[in-house]
């Protein structure tokens, strides 16, 4: 059989490629027939074409001649013998051309079979192209070229094989770690653990993939770099253990990239935690020392650039701003690097930049600092001292800004960490600073705005208490937590006619300056109404319509309602009979300790809270002897951290009840006890002791609705202020009560009733069956009356109209001599 065209095998097509069957083919398919001896049978054009040999050449000569290489009889049996088996067989040959090249042929014998009495082989092939020819030249240069670091080590873990990446990594020539251990040639810390599960997969025979560590290297001994390894068995063809393989990839990038966000997640839960300025400065501080630098100052501007202060710059001419240290930690005990304390000014920027750098500047690297440098000797020679004696030899400096706001500068440096700063630390520092610069921000603006609002809420509040002879009174405001704003209680004592107080206790809904501003509009109404006389519950129905129209110059929120609301306890304490009338509008009830230490809160009718409008409100009336405490609070001293009321009521009663403390130091043991730490809620607290007006301070006549009854009443008048050591009040007096027992004779309707009352004040009181209020009128030249209450006027402190369930009572007032 001399060619194809006389009867060999017909040629198969070309495999597809990517069809799993075997490398892409450059030449048709090459064809022979073999027979069992090895002797060429049949050869194709394909064969020739592939090879050089004319058929004439090749049939009946021996196949072994083909190869590139000596023949392997064992290799060529156990193929014969596994086509004879019926299964065919595929593999990699070189073969010889005719001209002596030679050429890696990928061949398939079939199974044999029997052709002309004879067994006979059918032997396919194609040579492979350059791109997937493996030659030992090509798996070397692949071994050498590649970026992955990679070792054979014996049994006994000494090196037998590394390729350059592995040896660039150690920094270790490769002659000196042929035949030696890991841990020979490697430091300590990380030839341990290597060589640990080394032996654990020489033992295993399981193969331990991406084990990821950190460390430093021969190569670059002052720097941190992170790699991943992978550790494999070798076996021999009997399947014997006879070394481990190990593979080692850099991968310090992706440590850096994974450490930055870790370091930034971080950060957003240890800086910030409060809207204070200083101590946002000190987080950033302690959070970046050891972790990032050995030494961090960080100075805030007294007066911030741009952002909101649209007019600020940097000073002129180039020069320093003034900024104030925040915050600083070092590695070492009190930070004796520091040239500046907590606290002081500080004009520090980092060389040879000056005050602009911090408005358009972006952060400055320095990985080596020359103390002995004209910037740091001639300008900063304090600093370039500090320098010298504790080894700073890297910096970075990073401006604060945030919201487009210049805060002030941020400066890492590292002493004891001998690795300098690289463009690799510059993005950790920006972003921890920027990170921080937000929650300055936050906080410096908060802070301004709580100040404007406690400033505003204490201007509100009475500054000092009035109880007279009637109450002796003591207060307690603590102010909420920083961080949840200013709150909207209130409080106040107001003097009354006829010796009566007024005490009044109040809590706005939410916090802040709205709240604070709420308030003071309130406790002005109150005072207002409380002047016009008008009992508890007609005056908390007067303030509930105020709420109301506040309510609707308000903006509505989400959910559709608005943001105004309070509650509210007013109470009328009169020492005359020693009775106090209260009403409340959705507020707490007081609590009442009687003089023989008996503890009540009064079933006083709760009442809408102010601002719902259309519900009516209820008063109570109590007798309180004399010596009786009473107490008015807000209910952030009862709710506590638990929010259960009824227990913080329960201590309150407990608190309250003490004896042997005067209101003054009682008022803040009270507090103190029931709420320890600072509540995310203000408190206040109002005790009032209660006096009883005696007899002997009190006079009363009743007056016939007869003019000629003036007369004898003025006499009378006279002869008790004789008695009490007020003559020198006796004419205005009479003229005073002349004029009003007149009025009420001519123009009211009887029963008619004079009282004095002689307490911090002198008191005139006549009472009618009248509802109708005077009014004060100015007479005319030609009048002849008409001047009655103007006298009144002029001769006393102030004087006033109220009413009562029998009429009115108009009453005068004059101080004491």
């Amino acid at each position: 059989m001399a060619s194809a065209d006389e009867g060999s095998p017909a040629e198969p097509g070309p495999l597809p490629l990517g069809g799993g069957r075997g490398p892409e083919r450059t030449a048709d398919e090459a064809v022979a027939v073999v027979a069992g001896d090895g002797t060429i049978t049949g050869w194709t054009r394909g064969a020739e074409a592939l090879l050089g040999y004319p058929a004439a050449e090749a049939v009946g000569r021996s196949a072994a001649r083909l190869l590139a290489g000596p023949p392997d009889p064992r290799r060529t049996a156990a193929v014969a013998a596994h086509c004879r088996s019926g299964a065919g067989w595929s593999g990699l040959l070189p073969l010889r051309a005719r001209d002596g090249r030679s050429l890696d042929v990928d061949v398939r014998v079939t199974s044999s079979f029997m052709l002309d009495g004879r067994e006979a082989f059918v032997a396919s092939g194609r040579e492979l192209t350059p791109h997937w020819t493996m030659s030992g030249s090509v798996l070397d240069d692949f071994l050498s070229r590649s970026p992955v670091g990679m070792a054979v080590l014996d049994p006994e873990l000494r090196y037998l094989w590394l390729n350059d990446s592995l040896e660039r990594f150690g920094g270790v020539p490769r002659d000196q770690r042929l035949g030696r251990r890991p841990g020979e040639v490697l430091p300590e810390v990380l030839a341990e653990p290597l060589e640990r599960l080394m032996r654990q997969v020489l033992s295993t025979g399981r193969a331990v993939a991406d084990y990821e560590y950190v460390g430093w290297s021969w190569s670059d001994p002052h720097r941190r770099r992170a790699y991943t390894s992978s550790f494999f068995p070798l076996a021999d063809a009997r399947d014997r253990r006879i070394g481990i393989g190990y593979m080692v990839l850099d991968v310090t990038d992706r440590w850096n990239a994974r450490r930055l966000l870790a370091l930034v997640n971080e950060a957003g839960a240890s800086i910030g935690s409060t809207l204070d300025v200083q101590r946002t400065a000190q987080e950033l501080a302690d959070f970046a020392v050891p972790r990032f630098a050995d030494f961090v100052f960080v100075d805030l501007l007294e007066t911030p650039f741009g952002g909101e202060r649209r007019g600020t710059a940097p000073p002129a001419g180039g020069g320093r701003a003034t900024m104030r240290r925040a915050g600083m930690c070092s590695v070492r005990e009190g930070c004796p690097e520091a040239v500046v304390r907590v606290g002081e000014a500080v004009d520090f920027v980092p060389p040879p930049h000056d005050a602009h750098f911090l408005l358009h500047g972006d952060p400055v690297l320095l990985p080596v600092l020359d103390p002995d440098s004209h910037e740091w000797t001639v300008e900063q020679p304090a600093r370039a001292a500090r320098l010298r004696e504790f080894g700073l030899h890297s910096l970075i400096s990073v401006p604060m800004r945030a919201r487009d706001t210049v805060l002030g500068l941020t400066t890492f440096m590292r002493s004891r960490n001998p690795v300098p700063f690289d463009e690799d630390d510059v993005a950790p520092a920006r972003e921890l600073v920027a990170r921080a610069a937000v929650c300055v921000d936050n906080a410096r603006r908060y802070t301004r705005e709580h100040t404007a609002a406690v400033v505003l809420q204490q201007s509100l509040l009475p500054h000092t208490l009035r109880g007279g002879t009637a109450l002796d009174v003591a207060s307690s405001y603590l102010p909420a937590d920083a961080k949840d704003g200013v709150g909207g209680d209130w409080f106040d004592v107001i003097p009354l006619s006829g010796g009566r107080v007024g005490l009044v206790i109040g809590d706005v809904v939410g916090h802040g300056i709205g709240a604070a501003a709420t308030m003071g509009r309130l406790r002005t109404a109150v005072q207002t109404l409380a002047d016009m006389d008008l009992p508890p519950d007609e005056l908390l129905a007067r303030l509930d319509d105020l709420v109301l129209r506040l309510s609707e110059e308000e903006p509505v929120d989400r959910t559709g309602t608005t943001v105004v609301g309070a509650t509210c306890l007013y109470a009328v304490y009169d020492p005359a009979n020693g009775r106090c009338t209260m009403a409340r509008a959705g507020h707490p009830p007081p609590v009442v300790v009687t003089p023989d230490g008996a503890v009540s809160f009064p079933d006083l009718p709760a009442g809408p809270p102010l601002g719902l409008g259309g519900l009516p409100f209820e008063s109570l009336e109590l007798a309180l002897p004399e010596g009786s405490l009473l107490g008015l609070y807000t209910d952030g001293l009862v709710a506590g951290a638990d929010k259960d009321v009824e227990n913080g009521m329960e201590r309150l009663a407990l608190a309250v009840s003490r004896d042997g403390l005067p209101l003054e130091d009682l008022c803040p043991a009270v507090v103190k006890e029931l709420l320890p730490v600072p509540q995310p809620d203000d408190i206040a607290l109002l005790l009032a002791r209660t006096h009883v007006l005696t007899p002997d301070r009190l006079a009363s006549w009743d007056v016939a609705v007869d003019p000629a009854a003036v007369g004898e009443i003025r006499a009378k008048v006279a002869r008790r202020l004789e008695a009490w050591g007020l003559a020198e009040l006796s004419m205005t007096t009479e003229l005073i009560v002349s004029e009003l027992v007149t009025n009420a004779i001519r123009y009211a309707s009887g029963p008619v009733r004079l009282r004095l009352l002689y307490q911090s004040a002198l008191t005139c009181e006549v009472s009618d069956a009248s509802n109708t209020s005077p009014r004060l009128r100015h007479a005319r030249t030609t009048d002849e009356g008409g001047r009655g209450l103007f006298l009144v006027a002029q001769l006393a402190h102030r004087w006033g109209t109220r009413y009562t369930d029998r009429g009115k009572i108009i009453w005068a007032e004059q101080p004491l001599p």
